[in-house]
């Protein structure tokens, strides 16, 4: 695959052959460095044979070996529904405190490219190519293919598991699974019985994992690197079954990889983050990128003793100093979760405590079941996925409504977390909870990542970035999207999307219950809620239209695959469409067009049918990978009475998710919205300003009294409606600039209402304001791309002066995708 993909194309290459081995479980030993940005270290890799070369070989066919060959029958992955198996109730887990993977690093032997190699000199094999068509004949040696980018690879090796004392339990029981006795190799089996131990066993387990990431090598493997993957091979071994099911690989990092990113934090101290690459972690270890692929980890990280290592881990890690002035940190999971879920973050944090609130917060975590989980008891049923301790079968995890937290920011935003952030997060869990129920992860840390994080937050296992920029103008913008990212936990981690381009099933999803959770958070009547919902749904019909207007159509699809969406070729590889695309990485549409269509849906059952068949859909579904019709057809069983009506999943494809532009069952519902008295106030309010401007504008140079005109407190979702309203007047004049500023103390208000106060400053070409414009652009860098371009289109000399001054300080520490699309606007 990889000789006939363009990497400048915007598709986005998964390579793993998946369907042919199987991560179960990564071992990561790594040291941080910041004087050369680099993370280095060893991974060791437990696989499984894949199923579909299982079921292909039992019945004598010859698999395809190649990658991703275009010729290979393209078809659907395998279901993600492992069997059903009884899982234990979680115990209280006693940790294995601080594992040391030993293991020395090797010289760098890379060439000027940065590209590693012992294929070329081994074998004489030179290419990605070469190899695709030697395969293809099936007669040569098995490639085990795996993503991997901007990393240098200096070493790859067998390990020889059954040299670990005491392992060999493992292969004394005469009870060997099926597939044990398959294997013919000593250490493939006990990996195979190390993989699939119960659950009750985590421990023992994670315990063994790591004394055999330990054990001596016994013998190199040949790789090769591409730009996209790395392949790797054992000489004389032509089948996945037998090929080495534990791999140590020796690498490090680059300066310049694309899954971290090295900055300072806004104290001016370092600081090295996952930022949410397009690319997930290939460019941070080698790994199976593919959703299919879910796998546990635990990871010993050590650096300074200056730095706090944070990471996506049940544990909450404490360091153990090594030497003086190095600690290190280890973390682990035991849900298997995709690649792209781990998550870094490694700085020198500091946590946010507040005396008496948080220990009375997190002694009263313990409630009885919601009424609202009354309709049904699934959590008394098997769980659907594969065995891991799961907390949905454990009692005490299902009354537990605020799991423990921390909030860790840099030193200067301590007091600003402490005034809103740590008050909400309690407030948030427990209405998360009364909604869908039970918490899928044991604990929650909370992090203030740097000013260049190109989003407003981003979820992961048991850790949530948010951006500065939600800490400012009250509580409004720092809840909603705490609300945002909390419900990830269930949508989008505990249950991801098969098909990576169906995004909306995570953010669609998340943002229809940011309104719900908030909601619930804030105790507010069922009056309230109507008219804050209506509102709110007015702003995001406004915002899809102006993208749909904006945007190539081909990207305004929710299922742009259709029919063929979680497909995947004979090997498991298969490409994410436009995942690569920089300008995609800011579009909404995905969040707006499945917030709208799970609204529909809400309003067609009634809210409180409908959450309680999220409810369902969630004890059903947890701990798996899911395509559209598994919720659609879900949904669509509880209520037949609807089909009637026309409501099928047939009808919600065509009308929803498989056609660019806006839904057109949402044309007939977007009038509704501006009857809302919240939304009547608004537009009172825009008459209001209107006419003052006309009559200054008339006036001239004669003053006229503005304290003469009376205007209303607005909240702040009414304050952006105001704004954009306002935005569509051809020309207000300063003085009304300037009132509007002095009325509502714009410079104090959250982020949102501050960029559209930036965007009328610059459509009006304010010049007392282009001190806001530039702080916003400095200091908000998750929402101020496109005022780069507003800026620009105005072809104003000072403006264009702005926008390069605000560019030139910031690109270094920009996020790659936001410094591409800046620069294209620019230059």
């Amino acid at each position: 695959m990889e000789s006939q993909l363009d990497p400048m194309k915007d598709d986005l290459p998964l390579m793993a052959n998946t369907n042919y081995m199987l991560v179960r479980h990564y071992v990561l030993d790594l040291d941080v460095d910041f004087k050369s940005k680099v993370i280095q270290g060893i991974i060791v890799l437990f696989f499984e044979t894949g199923s579909h070369y299982l079921k292909t070989s039992s019945s004598g066919k010859e698999c395809c070996q190649s990658q991703f060959d275009e010729t290979c029958k393209v078809k659907p992955c395998e279901p993600c529904y492992m069997p059903m198996t009884t899982v234990s109730a979680c115990s209280p887990k006693l940790e294995y405190n601080d594992f040391a993977v030993c293991g020395k690093g090797e010289e760098d032997t890379s060439d000027k490219n940065g590209n590693h190699s012992n294929e070329a000199q081994a074998s004489g094999i030179s290419s990605s190519k070469d190899i695709c068509d030697i395969q293809n004949h099936g007669n040569e040696d098995f490639l085990l293919v795996l993503d991997c980018c901007d990393l240098s690879v200096l070493k790859v090796e067998e390990v020889d598991v059954a040299a670990v004392s005491g392992i060999e339990k493992f292969t004394r029981s005469a009870q060997l699974t099926d597939v044990s006795k398959e294997l013919e190799n000593l250490s493939n089996q006990i990996v195979h019985e190390l993989v699939t131990l119960p659950a009750d066993r985590w421990k023992e387990q994670l315990y063994y994992f790591t004394r055999c990431s330990q054990a001596p090598g016994c013998g190199e493997l040949l790789f090769t690197t591409g730009t996209w993957s790395l392949e790797i091979r054992k000489s004389g071994v032509q089948t996945p079954t037998d090929f080495p099911h534990a791999i140590r690989i020796w690498y490090k990092t680059k300066p310049e990889g694309r899954s971290v990113t090295w900055t300072t934090d806004q104290s001016g101290r370092p600081c090295v983050y996952t930022m949410g690459s397009p690319i997930n972690n290939r460019a941070l270890f080698p790994c199976q990128e593919p959703p299919i692929a879910l796998s546990t980890w635990q990871a010993s990280v050590r650096t300074a003793a200056d730095f706090v290592v944070l990471m996506s881990g049940e544990n909450s890690a404490e360091p153990v100093q090594l030497q003086e002035g190095i600690m290190s940190w280890y973390y682990y999971v035991t849900m298997p979760m995709p690649a792209s879920t781990f998550t870094i973050a490694v700085g020198c944090w500091q946590e946010v405590k507040q005396q008496g609130f948080t220990a009375a917060i997190q002694t009263n975590t313990k409630f009885s079941l919601p009424s609202s989980q009354a309709d049904f008891r699934w959590h008394e049923e098997i769980c659907g996925h594969v065995e891991y301790p799961c907390r949905f079968q454990d009692p005490a995890a299902r009354l537990e409504a605020v799991i423990p937290y921390r909030v860790f920011t840099p030193h200067c935003l301590m007091e600003c977390c402490e005034e809103y952030l740590l008050q909400l997060i309690p407030q948030c869990l427990s209405a998360a909870y009364t909604t869908l129920g039970t918490h899928p992860f044991s604990r929650l840390d909370v992090l203030i990542v740097p000013s260049n994080f190109s989003s407003l937050g981003m979820a992961s296992p048991h850790i949530i970035f948010l951006s500065q920029s939600v800490l400012s103008g009250g509580s409004q913008l720092c809840g909603t999207r705490l609300c945002h990212e909390i419900a990830h936990a269930w949508f989008g981690l505990a249950i991801g999307a098969r098909d990576w381009t169906e995004e909306w099933l995570s953010e669609g999803f998340a943002t229809f219950l940011e309104d719900v959770f908030w909601a619930k958070a804030q105790q507010l009547s069922h009056d309230e809620v109507k008219g804050l919902q209506e509102l709110k749904a007015l702003l995001r019909w406004r915002r899809l239209r102006d993208e749909v207007q904006n945007s190539e159509e081909e990207l305004q699809v929710l299922r742009p695959k259709k029919e063929s969406t979680g497909e995947t070729s004979e090997s498991g590889a298969s490409i994410v469409k436009h995942g690569l695309k920089a300008e995609k990485v800011f579009m909404q549409v995905h969040y707006l067009k499945g917030y709208f269509l799970l609204r529909s849906l809400a309003r067609t059952i009634g809210e409180a049918s409908y959450l309680s068949s999220l409810r369902k859909f969630v004890h059903k579904f947890h701990g798996q990978l899911v395509l559209s019709q598994d919720f659609l057809c879900m949904l669509l069983e509880d209520i037949p009475e609807q089909k009637e009506s026309g409501l099928t999943a047939e009808s919600i494809f065509q009308n929803w998710l498989d056609t660019s532009g806006i839904p057109k069952p949402l044309l007939e519902e977007r009038e509704t919205w501006k009857e809302s008295r919240l939304v009547q106030q608004v537009s009172g309010e825009v008459t209001k300003w209107i006419r003052t401007n006309q009559m200054m504008r008339k006036s001239g140079k004669k003053k006229r009294r503005l304290d003469e005109v009376v205007f209303q407190k607005l909240l702040p979702d009414q304050l952006v409606l105001l704004l954009e309203s306002l935005l569509e007047v051809k020309t207000l004049c300063p003085r009304i600039l300037q009132c509007l500023e002095k009325t509502y103390h714009l410079r104090e208000q959250d982020a949102e209402v501050r960029h559209r106060w930036c965007e009328l400053i610059v459509k009006h070409k304010y010049v007392p304001g282009y001190e806001d414009v530039e702080k916003f652009l400095r200091e908000d860098q998750a929402m101020g791309v496109y005022l780069y371009g507003e800026l620009m289109v105005n072809e104003d000399v000072k403006q264009q002066e702005l926008a390069h001054k605000c560019f030139a300080a910031a690109r270094e520490h920009m996020d790659a995708s936001s410094a591409k699309v800046v620069a294209e606007m620019l230059f």
